[in-house]
């Protein structure tokens, strides 16, 4: 059945079109690293994944509303399905905070109502960066970047280190300057030693 051009999608076909956007960032690989030439970067999928476990965390510790962290961390870099991750070169000569601005404004305007309303805010709330809970997913994003670096380091890239010079300043909360110095000595494929042993 065809539809003409001004008839309104349902919902739920609206709905389903961002899922399906949003399962593009599996395949946007976070240009940072490509740009340092990490083999095998992450995917923006995978950033954001993190990102949000390390909000959740956060929030807890600086007594932040979790839900508000938790959505912002994950609709943060959704625009990226629409204009890729682009690195800080790229910011040099484009105007990324105002294409950023209008993707996410096409992506959700044909949301259902309460959707719309709820993310536009969290999406305004987050730029403003003057809630608690605005400070705590800028700054799990900035943490997710150090210790994927750290991990990078670890494995073999040092050219991941050059991240750890000016991204530490912009930490905020107690908890993630914390988080982050530990991180600097820790050593990031040991965790899992102990958890698969086994006994004869």
């Amino acid at each position: 059945m065809s539809t003409k051009k001004n008839d309104k999608k349902p919902d739920m076909e609206n709905i389903l079109d961002l899922i399906a956007e949003a399962g593009l960032l599996k395949r946007v690989k976070r240009s940072g690293w490509w740009v340092l030439g990490v083999p095998h970067e992450e995917s923006v999928a995978d950033h954001s994944f993190r990102c949000a476990v390390i909000g959740y965390i956060l929030a807890k510790k600086e007594k932040a509303d979790p839900y508000k962290v938790l959505m912002m961390t994950l609709f943060n870099d959704i625009h990226e399905a629409r204009i890729n991750d682009l690195h800080k070169m790229a910011h040099r000569y484009i105007d990324v905070r105002g294409a950023e601005k209008k993707v996410f404004f096409d992506q959700v305007k044909d949301l259902p109502k309460e959707i719309k309303k709820e993310l536009s805010g969290i999406r305004e709330e987050h730029d403003i960066q003057e809630t608690k809970e605005s400070l705590v997913a800028r700054d799990a994003d900035i943490l997710e970047c150090l210790i994927q670096a750290k991990e990078y380091v670890d494995m073999g890239s040092p050219n991941a280190k050059k991240f750890f010079k000016k991204a530490p300043e912009k930490l905020k909360t107690k908890a993630a300057k914390e988080m982050w110095k530990k991180a600097k000595t820790w050593d990031s494929g040991k965790w899992w030693e102990n958890v698969g042993t086994f006994e004869r």
